[in-house]
């Protein structure tokens, strides 16, 4: 029998089910998700990728004001969705807009903060999905207490919430994780290591043997992968999502992924690392090891293929037909949706911005 303090630890080597050539290893602990599952995910997967390449093109071209990709951590993005079921809350960072995506929010509203316009494009309530925070972890302790709400009103909704490695270093995420620890919240902290947090490594963040192991200080559970193992990521987080969902408290799962791309289109990643240390990690993309592996057993056929590819297209095209149109600018726009009902100070405001534009027309 376990202790509890052994029940606490992670795995010594992120969980693997199938490795960067395809091949499958079998796990005691993990089963491989079904046929079905692994296709929805592919498709997913070649989705995430095209939208990652489109929004990276409008920056670009100068229809969004910045776009932080998650190129070569789509199985991330698509894994944290896949598990969650209708109810379930998904509270992102600024670089999970494939996430969003992948939960059924229309692309264009996905990528509005982005732009510029407005503080979300989407109405956080119709698919549960919290508006990106650009902040580090400040979105955690809301996403506990959305979870500990749940909790008290007896629903059986689950939270995951979504961070970087960089985050874990922030005072939010140890009094988020505290707290969901002590109040047995149903949340799922999802830590995308992609090595970097900006222009800072892993090494410079953390002495932990793992951003995993940061949650034995506080109760919780914590558990490792391979962020670009699809399969691995669906079988562990579908594990931790079910036991928050039953009643077992919060998980802290560490997905070990690399970000391909530099942080954001204002970033020069040549400045703080080299091209010989991003080149291996080609070779571990998340789409070419699941598509290998989906060809070994058959199950690939041109027709899969084909039919997500022209999904993605058609995701490509509305992005572009979307964004192209300069946005209708209101100046009177600046004071709505602030209180529900206007403070005297902004009536004021308003009533001076209205004059002052009046006199510019005259």
């Amino acid at each position: 029998m376990t202790t509890v303090e052994e029940q606490l630890l992670p795995s010594a080597e992120p969980v693997r089910l199938i490795d960067q050539d395809g091949v499958l290893h079998a796990n005691p602990s993990y089963e491989l998700p079904t046929k079905d599952a692994l296709l929805d995910g592919y498709a997913q997967l070649i989705k995430g990728r095209r939208f990652n390449d489109q929004a990276s093109a409008l920056v670009r071209q100068g229809r969004l004001a910045v776009y932080p990709s998650s190129h070569g951590q789509e199985a991330c993005q698509v894994a944290a969705t896949m598990v969650l079921k209708d109810g379930d809350w998904l509270f992102p960072t600024y670089r999970d807009s494939v996430s969003i995506v992948s939960r059924g929010v229309d692309p264009i509203e996905t990528l509005t903060l982005l732009r510029g316009d407005w503080h979300s494009g989407y109405d956080p309530y119709e698919r549960n999905v919290a508006p990106q925070s650009t902040p580090l972890a400040t979105q955690l302790p809301h996403a506990v207490g959305v979870a500990h709400a749940a909790r008290l009103k007896g629903e059986d909704t689950v939270v995951m919430a979504l961070v970087g490695d960089g985050g874990t270093s922030e005072g939010d995420f140890h009094e988020a994780l505290n707290f969901a620890a002590v109040f047995h919240a149903p949340v799922v902290f999802f830590v995308q290591n992609n090595e970097y947090a900006i222009s800072v490594p892993l090494a410079r963040q953390s002495a932990a043997p793992s951003l995993a192991h940061k949650g034995i200080g506080y109760g919780v559970p914590g558990e490792r992968a391979d962020g670009n193992d699809l399969a691995g990521l669906l079988s562990i987080l579908q594990q931790a999502v079910d036991r928050a969902r039953n009643g077992e408290g919060p998980q802290l799962v560490e997905a070990h992924t690399y970000r391909v791309q530099a942080h954001t289109n204002a970033d020069d990643a040549t400045r703080y690392r080299q091209d010989d240390e991003v080149t291996p990690w080609l070779d571990r993309d998340p789409i070419k090891r699941l598509t290998t592996y989906l060809e070994t057993q058959g199950w690939l056929s041109d027709e899969v293929k084909e039919r997500a590819e022209a999904q993605a297209v058609q995701v490509a095209e509305a992005l572009r037909e979307g964004l192209m149109p300069e946005p209708v600018v209101d100046p009177a726009d600046l004071f709505q949706h602030l209180y529900a009902e206007q403070t005297q100070q902004l009536r004021e405001q308003a009533e001076y911005l209205r004059d002052e534009l009046a006199r510019e027309e005259a």
